[in-house]
């Protein structure tokens, strides 16, 4: 059995100062558990945004009436605030579990051999939207859930996921620099998918501030829209990235692109024609409060799609590393032995 290496005070204090450094040089994790964190970091900012619409669906969106504390004189809910205050204590608890998946992934590429900073800083980004996101889901309470606010936290949150997506696509490949798979025209119309994407969810948030699920109970002021007219051009948005994708697709099957890109742009696809179904049907059946869920989980699912697609549109294979003799790595302290 290996003995574990005694713990001195300098490295008590080293851990103090900085404790990333020190657990990087102490642990190395396998690729696979840093994209498999990378990967749990996307999952549940997906998870955030579907509990967020979950508020909202249930009109739990003032069931803590206000922040940081639920109530002024607590900082949970209490059982006379029901089931509203359950679940909206419920969903600032999970902002902590995505604290803790995003700082597992920041853990992980810190720790990783060689060093990747870009890998890192990605992380980093990624905690401080979420710290970002948490002080303007207070800011929604605490101006009684207006859609201006409650449209730009659902912004955030997609901003989040962009984040996450490109660091989950980056621990797959290497750090040299990017290398395009396909002809500028391709690129050029992805591009183009990729603003009118981004501007189909802005106009998504639209639709939401001006239809009928405040998030309360109560009389919440809505966007002053016309809501059947957005809710058009919203469909008109969404069928031109399908018609889009659909031209995508196509264009990189005549020019006999690699496989990854057209996989990705098929995926892409198939998200879309399922994500327009359930679209369809909620407008038809006045919105059932399930299929405005699964809508949100849609838009969640469409805009990763849209960006693996981008992604996958170059590559980035692994540096060379040239290693140095064993003797330049000479630690000064066993305990402290590491890159440095």
């Amino acid at each position: 059995m290996v003995g574990v290496p005694n713990v001195t005070r300098a490295d008590a204090a080293a851990a103090v100062r900085n404790p990333l450094a020190f657990i990087a040089a102490r642990w190395t994790p396998h690729p696979r558990t840093v994209q498999r964190a990378a990967f749990v970091a996307l999952a549940m900012a997906v998870v955030i945004v579907v509990t967020g619409g979950a508020v909202r669906l249930t009109g739990s969106g003032l069931g803590c009436p206000t922040w940081p504390k639920c109530t002024d004189d607590s900082l949970t809910s209490t059982s006379e605030m029901g089931l509203h205050g359950v679940i909206e204590f419920g969903n600032r608890m999970l902002t902590y579990v995505l604290c803790a998946a995003v700082g597992w992934a920041i853990i992980a590429a810190r720790s990783q051999k060689p060093y990747r900073r870009s890998l890192t800083l990605l992380g980093w980004t990624q905690f401080w939207v979420v710290m970002g996101n948490a002080v303007l889901g207070g800011v929604v309470v605490l101006v009684g859930l207006n859609p201006y606010t409650v449209a730009a936290h659902f912004l955030l949150s997609t901003a989040l996921i962009a984040v996450a997506t490109v660091m989950w696509q980056r621990t797959r490949e290497g750090d040299a620099a990017p290398r395009p798979l396909v002809g500028k025209a391709v690129q050029q119309l992805m591009w183009v998918l990729t603003a009118v994407s981004i501007l189909l969810i802005a106009v998504g948030t639209v639709v939401t501030g001006a239809g009928p699920h405040a998030g309360d109970s109560s009389d919440v002021p809505r966007m002053p829209v016309d809501w059947e007219m957005v809710s058009k051009a919203h469909a008109v948005l969404a069928w031109i990235v399908v018609t889009l994708t659909f031209a995508l697709w196509f264009v990189l099957k005549a020019v006999d692109a690699p496989k990854g890109p057209s996989a990705r742009t098929r995926d892409l696809f198939l998200v879309l024609l399922a994500q327009g179904a359930v679209g369809y049907v909620q407008y038809f059946t006045d919105l059932p409060e399930i299929l405005v869920g699964l809508h949100m989980l849609g838009s969640c699912l469409v805009w990763i799609a849209v960006l693996r697609v981008l992604l996958a549109l170059r590559e980035r294979p692994e540096e060379a590393v040239t290693e140095l003799p064993a003797q330049e790595y000479a630690p000064t302290s066993v305990s402290m032995a590491g890159p440095k």
